[in-house]
C-alpha cells in the first residue's frame, strides 16, 4: 500500500499564530503516528513561519516512522538536514518568500547544482527525492543528478480534477503524470507525490499511478481533521491509498 506521510506544518502555523505551545508539535507528530501515519513530513522555511528549525531537531528522536524533511537546499537547510539525518530529504525549488511550493525543478538548468546537493545528502545516508512537474523531459535529469525518487507536484492535477465537475476533463494533463511516472520507474526512480491531494482526488491518482510509493499531505488533511477528527481523518486518507 502507498504510504501516507502527514505534513504537520499547518499545526505549527496554528501554534505560531497565538504563541506558546498549543498545539504541541511533538505530541501532534506522535499522535499522527499512533493514528496510523506512515511518516511525518516537515518543511522548514527561512522565516520559520510554521515549522521552526528547533522543531525539526526535537522531532528527530521522537519520530519512529519515516521522517521526511523538505525544502530548498540553502546552506542553513543543508546544515540542518545533515545534522538531523532524516530518512528522506525532499528538495523543492522554492524561493524564500513563496507561500507554498508551486513548481518542480528544472533538472536540466540546475543539473550541476542538484548533483552536488544530492551527492552530499546521499553520502550522509539520506534518501533523496526531488520535486518534479509532470514532464517526462525532466526525468532523465533527475536520474543523472543522483536522485532516488521524484515527488510529482500534483497542484495542477488537483486543479483539473476539481474543474472536471463543470468543464471537460484535461486528459492530456493526466497522461503527462502517468508518462512521467512510468518514465521515472523505467529509469529506476521511485515515485512520491504531493500538493493539494485530498479525499476527493487521491483515490483516482493512486489507481492510475500504481508505482506510487508515498504521498505527503498536510493542508487538506488538517482541514478535514477540523470536521472528522485527526485519527478518523488519517484513516480516511489511508483508505484511499489501499491497493
Amino acid at each position: 500500500m502507498t504510504k501516507l506521510s502527514v505534513n504537520i506544518n499547518k499545526f505549527a502555523t496554528l501554534r505560531n499564530a497565538r504563541g506558546g505551545n498549543l498545539p504541541d508539535i511533538l505530541k501532534v507528530a506522535k499522535d499522527c503516528e499512533n493514528f496510523g501515519a506512515d511518516g511525518i513530513t516537515v518543511h522548514p522555511r527561512p522565516d520559520e513561519r510554521h515549522i521552526r528549525y528547533q522543531d525539526v531537531r526535537e522531532l528527530k528522536p521522537l519520530v519512529t516512522t519515516e521522517f521526511n524533511i523538505e525544502g530548498y537546499p540553502s546552506t542553513d537547510f543543508m546544515d540542518l538536514v545533515l545534522e538531523v539525518k532524516p530518512e528522506q530529504c525532499t528538495l523543492v525549488p522554492d524561493p524564500p518568500g513563496v507561500i507554498t511550493s508551486n513548481t518542480g525543478w528544472d533538472t536540466v538548468q540546475y543539473q550541476s547544482f542538484l548533483t552536488d546537493v544530492i551527492s552530499t545528502l546521499k553520502a550522509a545516508g539520506i534518501r533523496v527525492s526531488i520535486f518534479l512537474n509532470a514532464d517526462v523531459s525532466k526525468v532523465e535529469g533527475a536520474k543523472a543528478a543522483g536522485a532516488d525518487r521524484i515527488e510529482l507536484y500534483t497542484g495542477p492535477y488537483a486543479e483539473e480534477y476539481a474543474n472536471a465537475r463543470t468543464q471537460p476533463q484535461n486528459f492530456r494533463l493526466f497522461n503527462d503524470y502517468k508518462n512521467t511516472a512510468f518514465a521515472a520507474s523505467d529509469m529506476g526512480l521511485e515515485i512520491n507525490a504531493g500538493h493539494d491531494l485530498n479525499l476527493e482526488n487521491l483515490r483516482f491518482f493512486k489507481l492510475h499511478i500504481p508505482q506510487l510509493k508515498e504521498v505527503s499531505i498536510g493542508h487538506a488533511l488538517v482541514c478535514d481533521a477540523l470536521y472528522f477528527g485527526l485519527e478518523n481523518t488519517i484513516q480516511l486518507y489511508k483508505r484511499q491509498l489501499q491497493d
